[in-house]
């Protein structure tokens, strides 16, 4: 297999040639928790009366910055993986994604989260394995086989 250069992928990260619909589904999920990312890097206190939260102190504002950063990392990855077509990533979000929601409840049952910070990324996380898993077959029902 040949790799592609640096170059090559980057005209293939702007053009988004070939991409299905499952990895649609991950690009859009991947821009909007970028875009939730931001937020909550630069306006921590405006996603906290958004989420009715409890109110921060310093520290714990910081340190939801540093979360907003690293949700931005993922959601890079979601819109590169998408624009690029990256089946094996979709396939990789659909095993992943569905496992937030238990997850979510956990951190809730325990005190770690607030609930509405919890479901928030639970709704969140399923709606969009939804919306991908639905894709997903749609286009395996598109490329099967007749007969």
């Amino acid at each position: 297999m040949n790799t592609p250069s640096f170059a090559e992928m980057f005209r293939r990260l702007f053009a988004a040639e070939g991409q299905g619909r499952s990895a649609k589904t991950v690009e859009v999920f991947g821009w909007l928790i970028l875009a939730e990312s931001v937020g909550i890097v630069f306006a921590p206190q405006l996603a906290v009366k958004l989420l009715h939260l409890p109110e921060m102190v310093e520290q714990t504002e910081n340190y939801f910055r540093l979360v907003g950063l690293l949700v931005g990392g993922l959601g890079m990855l979601y819109v590169a993986a998408g624009r690029l077509n990256a089946q094996g990533f979709v396939f990789a979000s659909l095993l992943d994604r569905p496992l937030v929601p238990p997850a979510m409840l956990v951190l809730w049952l325990t005190g770690i989260l607030p609930w509405q910070l919890a479901a928030a990324f639970a709704v969140q996380d399923f709606a969009s394995f939804l919306w991908t898993l639905s894709a997903w077959r749609a286009e395996q029902r598109v490329a099967a086989p007749v007969g």
